[in-house]
């Protein structure tokens, strides 16, 4: 997958559409604005080093850096790479299940925006992101608010006409904790949204 959000990093008005016919309007403005409260949330807990899986134009990548914690954000969009750079973090165009630096050394890793539906395969995703961690390394997760369940299939992202296709992933925060061998979970609702903290065991 690579640039298929490119639209709404630029700020278009896009529409993620999903093969079971739902369909939501993506937020691109709130992705490349300062973290919001729910963000800063979860970014007071990162100690370092961070991996940002999906950065898209960098938001809590450039906050990380900026209040000295060391992140790296990774994104197959060379747009969203390049408008993470130009605000002073550190990006690279890479795919999360391609090879990566410091694999099984990082602190905490975040699958923010809805990015465990990046690959189709939650838990596929989060057995790769287990493997990048250091033992006792916590993946941070968005997912949705609970009885939403596990779905998987593909999406498109509309903005000027339907895009290709991709396979994408929801997942309800009931249901995250079965998807996660080998994670401690703890799951928070703050600002309206919902994550689960999955704390690795080894």
């Amino acid at each position: 997958m690579s640039g298929e959000f490119d639209a709404a990093l630029r700020g278009a008005t896009a529409t993620l559409r999903t093969s079971d016919g739902a369909s939501r309007p993506l937020p691109g403005r709130r992705w490349s604005a300062a973290p919001e409260a729910a963000d800063r949330h979860v970014l007071a807990s990162c100690t370092g080093p961070v991996l940002d899986i999906g950065c898209g134009p960098g938001r809590l990548t450039e906050a990380l850096t900026s209040a000295g914690v060391p992140c790296l954000g990774i994104d197959s969009s060379p747009l969203a790479v390049a408008m993470t750079v130009r605000r002073g973090a550190m990006a690279l165009r890479r795919d999360v299940f391609g090879p990566l630096p410091g694999e099984g050394g990082w602190g905490e890793a975040l699958l923010i925006d809805g990015n465990i539906g990046i690959g189709g395969d939650p838990r596929a995703l989060l057995g790769r992101v287990r493997r990048l961690l250091r033992p006792g390394g916590a993946a941070w997760v968005e997912v949705e608010p609970p009885g939403t369940g596990i779905w998987c299939g593909t999406a498109v992202v509309d903005a000027a006409g339907p895009g290709r296709s991709f396979g994408w992933a929801r997942v309800g925060a009931e249901a995250i904790a079965g998807l996660a061998p080998g994670f401690v979970p703890r799951v928070i609702a703050v600002g309206g949204r919902w994550f689960a903290e999955l704390r690795s065991t080894s």
